[in-house]
């Protein structure tokens, strides 16, 4: 039996729902609310079934811990994969204001960092977590968990139109039993920190009910391995803005990040690396000549550099030191064949500029979908109604967050699509289930 707020893992045979909900991550709990909030839904009509051993482990995980809730500033232009266009329409119905304004009535402060993110004032990922659930608990939301969802199934049409609301049109199988629902909203994620529970079921799921999967489906917000012997690699630790260039091999120019980058012992990270990560893996798997380059002194170009050089009496490593770590500005010089002191000839000069402003970066893979934040890759928009987020292949299904084809850079792009994106699922079937009982 499906008790009003509970976390459980049992119910009984058939049990009938209004809505079922597969996936309580951010998106699956915020859709979950707004279904409970603006429907009739009887209390304990609306469940989210999640198969995850840990409640929210994603949410819990995000931005350090701290979970970035949003950014200040969110457009549609901070996201790839489906058209701007229809991203734009969908993050319009519920804003940043909005998201700010529901955690404030929910009793979570939020504070704006320099670099524009939100964070909870708690600095704790727990208290973003507990305020959705408890918002649920409100809404009448049962939570089924641990409960893994392995089929949905839609049952065959019978009787009138006017009647179809009123009937259960899924079969929802789960490990311990099965649901009739009128409505389902599939927020599975993707395949990005497949622990957490996205382990990319999701799309076996909306493939059988006839959806197609935007490929290729590639890590995005992933560090990325270099070459074992390239000298970034001894570097470990060392932070820097830089710019991260994506260009074909004839050097022009398709996509460029800025921001942090970190050395790792096994390559490269930070939010520039990171950003850029997802264009990467995506341009290798259609044109093998893709390459990418950093620029390690993100406001200088190879004019402006080649100047410094020759007017300064310091030395290359003089020069770069006042800019760059230690480590970092003397490791350019020896893999440049430049002296620390003294003047450079022109041809070394000419590869020193090289290396400082389009460093070549041999990338050789990325860190996976279990160390990944998010998943390129999904269910193209143009396969809902933007509306409602409702399937234009299977009536009564929706699908939020991201199961479908939108990725945002790091910096709360990904929450802001899950809250937005799940509040048009939730607020679309609240109406659907409001329409139907009154037929």
């Amino acid at each position: 039996m499906l008790d009003r707020y509970r976390e459980e893992s049992h119910f009984r045979e058939e049990e009938h729902v209004d809505v079922a909900i597969v996936g309580a991550g951010a998106a699956g709990l915020f859709a979950a609310i707004w279904a409970g909030r603006n429907s009739e839904a009887h209390p304990n009509r609306i469940a989210v079934f999640d198969g995850a051993k840990k409640l929210g482990a994603k949410i819990l995980v995000a931005g350090g811990g701290r979970c970035n809730v949003t950014h200040c500033r969110v457009t549609e232009h901070d996201f790839a994969g489906s058209s701007p266009a229809a991203i734009r329409k969908v993050l319009r119905r519920f804003s940043v204001a909005q998201t700010i304004q529901f955690f404030s009535d929910a009793g979570v402060e939020l504070k704006e960092e320099e670099t524009g993110k939100l964070f909870p004032v708690t600095d704790s990922a727990r208290t973003i977590l507990n305020a959705l659930i408890d918002q649920s608990k409100e809404s009448h939301v049962a939570i089924v968990h641990p409960a893994r969802v392995a089929e949905v199934e839609h049952l065959p049409c019978n009787g009138a139109v006017s009647e179809l609301k009123k009937e259960p049109r899924f079969r929802v199988v789960v490990e311990s039993g099965v649901v009739l629902a009128r409505h389902v909203i599939v927020c599975t994620g993707g395949k990005s920190l497949p622990k957490s529970g996205s382990d990319g079921s999701g799309y076996r799921l909306v493939e059988k009910l006839g959806h197609s999967i935007a490929k290729p489906l590639v890590p995005a917000l992933v560090p990325l391995v270099l070459e074992e012997s390239h000298w970034i690699r001894e570097l470990s630790g060392v932070t820097v803005p830089t710019t991260v260039t994506l260009s074909k091999a004839s050097g022009k120019r398709i996509f460029s990040c800025s921001g942090s980058t970190l050395c790792t012992h096994l390559g490269l990270s930070g939010p520039a690396v990171l950003d850029i990560s997802r264009h990467w893996l995506i341009a290798r798997n259609t044109d093998s000549d893709v390459q990418l380059s950093i620029n390690w002194l993100p406001d200088q170009t190879a004019e402006t550099v080649d100047e410094l050089l020759q007017s300064r009496r310091t030395g290359a490593f003089g020069v770069l030191r006042q800019w760059l770590p230690d480590r970092l500005a003397r490791q350019i010089c020896i893999e440049s064949g430049a002296p620390l002191v003294g003047d450079l000839t022109r041809t070394i000069r000419k590869k020193l500029v090289q290396n400082i402003t389009a460093t070549p970066l041999p990338v050789t893979g990325d860190r996976g979908f279990s160390i990944a934040e998010a998943t390129a890759g999904g269910v193209p928009l143009e396969e809902v109604k933007l509306e409602t987020m409702e399937s234009r292949k299977c009536p009564g299904l929706y699908l939020a967050g991201e199961v479908l084809d939108v990725d945002g850079r790091i910096g709360g792009f990904n929450f802001q699509w899950a809250w937005s994106s799940g509040y048009v699922a939730g607020s679309a079937v609240a109406k659907s289930i409001i329409e139907g009982n009154a037929r």
